[in-house]
């Protein structure tokens, strides 16, 4: 008997975790097109489509039935379960969990991360060390429950042009905006995007970034952190690393990075650059 762990593809983890959990897809649409996110569509597809359309795509819960599939067969084998959610407060993926987890009492326990991208990823690769240590189901999620409080995503924008398509923001401040290099730094706090602070191009945002990083307390090196870029270039991502190098430099030996996908994608658009990690500050 082992602990399975279960994510939804709002997650976006790098090989060698996604290698070892489930992952349950939402999906895409692109008008009238329909495509599983992660299966009949990559991060690669997704962002060409996304470039070329003029109306955004729009995304589907993972629902209850779709849970469940993937719950069944674990819990025949005599495994237990940890499944590990999108926010609540940005998806109804978490409730389909619950849902189905209510089949398998006691074998099945839902997490909501009330994080996504990057940030559920190092939730989950802190779930599957858990599991390593021989902890039980029931263990891990209590400890994910704790340790999210701790979890902290900070993203630059690029541009507004998406925030517009998506009606967050009129036309007339994102052309705006966009004269004046405006990039936006977002967080997410008990499990809702909010905005931090606006910056005049590139290396004022990323400065930003790193200021934020300071003020909730520093990174905690001995849990796991990830980068993430949105779009088909890392190039941006690769400036920030540049940018904020006294950061990295002497505390880990490489910076992991990912493709950001579709739910923050959507609306984020490309270039935005993301950081997830574990504040220093302790337990709250």
């Amino acid at each position: 008997m082992s602990v399975r762990i279960v994510v939804d593809s709002t997650a976006d983890l790098r090989a060698e975790v996604a290698e070892q959990v489930t992952v349950v897809p939402l999906t895409i649409r692109f008008g009238e097109e329909e495509y599983i996110d992660g299966v009949t569509i990559d991060s690669k597809g997704f962002y060409e489509k996304l470039i070329e359309s003029n109306v955004l795509p729009t995304t589907s819960q993972a629902t209850p039935c779709n849970f469940e599939e993937v719950f069944c067969p674990m819990v025949e084998a005599g495994d237990t379960v940890v499944a590990l959610t999108v926010s609540a407060k940005l998806s109804g993926t978490y409730q389909s969990a619950c849902i189905a987890a209510e089949e398998f009492p006691g074998k099945v326990f839902v997490v909501d991360s009330q994080s996504v991208a990057v940030g559920s990823a190092i939730l989950a690769e802190y779930a599957l060390e858990l599991a390593k240590q021989g902890l039980s189901a029931e263990e891990i999620a209590w400890k994910l429950l704790r340790k999210r409080e701790r979890v902290q995503v900070l993203a630059m924008l690029d541009t507004l042009e998406y925030l517009m398509k998506g009606g967050r923001i009129s036309k007339t401040a994102a052309i705006a905006g966009s004269l004046l290099s405006i990039k936006p730094v977002v967080t997410l706090s008990g499990g809702e995007i909010k905005v931090l602070g606006k910056a005049r191009g590139s290396r004022q945002a990323n400065n930003l970034l790193v200021q934020e990083i300071a003020k909730a307390g520093g990174v905690d090196f001995s849990m796991p952190l990830l980068l993430g870029y949105t779009g088909l270039s890392d190039i941006l991502l690769q400036k920030y690393i540049a940018d904020s190098a006294a950061l990295w430099e002497g505390n880990c030996e490489s910076l992991p990075t990912v493709v950001v996908g579709s739910v923050v994608g959507t609306h984020a658009g490309p270039g935005a650059v993301a950081v997830a990690f574990f504040a220093k500050d302790g337990e709250k």
